[in-house]
């Protein structure tokens, strides 16, 4: 989602007050954020919040 919209994990960690580190693990799966920091992500990357959720067997993750 980040490539589509143009904007880097970099950015992204600056708006949320995150680390690169945490934007990359979110974007590799290995941890989820919070809903109201999904929110955040759908507000920043103008998407409703449903388009960053990607459906798996065993749940919803991070697109």
């Amino acid at each position: 989602m980040l490539v589509e919209k143009d904007k880097s994990g970099k950015e992204l960690a600056q708006h949320l007050g995150k680390t690169e580190t945490t934007v990359s693990r979110w974007c590799r799966n290995e941890i989820q954020p919070t809903l109201e920091t999904l929110y955040e992500i759908s507000v920043w990357l103008k998407v409703d919040i449903r388009e960053l959720l990607v459906s798996t067997s065993g749940g919803s993750t991070l697109a």
